[in-house]
């Protein structure tokens, strides 16, 4: 891939992204998603995953066909879709790596992520995949995934749908230790999805 080809394409991911964010604080103004937005969302990210391999469209693609699988989206299906919507919107707040830079404890700049023999932790909720699908990658490229944040893990990897309300939610502490350690000379990265997914070429 040329650089053009690189840039064009991160290009049209941001562009993507913006319009999900936009389509999806839509889709959940009214507080409820019923079937024909589920169906209208499910067309939209079909549309948009044939031009895209952003984890984010692909993820949220595979979550709203396995919701629609049998053709109805049932009461629970329809509360999981918005719950989802909101994690990603963050109302508020955006989701994606400029606002994570400026509104999450990530750091500045990223650093080059290295896989062999490294530990991570993953916290939130991640477009990639479910929290075992995260590890199994980590796994596949020779890491090793840590059991909670201590003074060996090397990377603290913060899901997509983190927002800056981290700090009031259940996996702020473990941000919160990331960051004490941190601040103490301890070679703890805390890095973003995206970051994570780009540096190690993870499909």
């Amino acid at each position: 891939m040329d650089i053009f080809t690189k840039f064009n394409r991160k290009d049209i991911q941001d562009r993507q992204i913006d319009t999900l964010i936009g389509l999806s604080k839509g889709l959940v103004a009214d507080g409820k998603v019923d079937q024909a937005e589920a169906e209208f969302l499910q067309t939209w990210l079909i549309q948009n995953s044939q031009a895209s391999n952003n984890p984010i469209i692909l993820n949220l693609l595979a979550r709203v066909d396995a919701m629609l699988a049998d053709g109805i989206l049932d009461t629970e299906e329809s509360q999981d879709l918005l719950d989802l919507l909101h994690r990603f919107t963050g109302e508020p707040s955006i989701t994606g790596e400029l606002a994570k830079a400026s509104t999450l404890p990530v750091d500045d700049p990223l650093p080059d992520v290295v896989f062999e023999d490294k530990q991570f932790l993953f916290t939130g909720t991640c477009a990639f995949g479910t929290r075992k699908q995260c590890q199994e990658a980590v796994e596949s490229l020779g890491g090793v995934n840590a059991k909670g944040v201590t003074k060996r893990l090397d990377y603290l990897v913060l899901g997509t749908y983190v927002t800056d309300s981290w700090v009031h939610e259940s996996y702020g502490r473990k941000i919160e230790k990331a960051m004490n350690y941190r601040s103490t000379g301890v070679p703890l990265s805390i890095i973003t999805e995206e970051h994570w997914v780009l540096c190690g070429n993870i499909q």
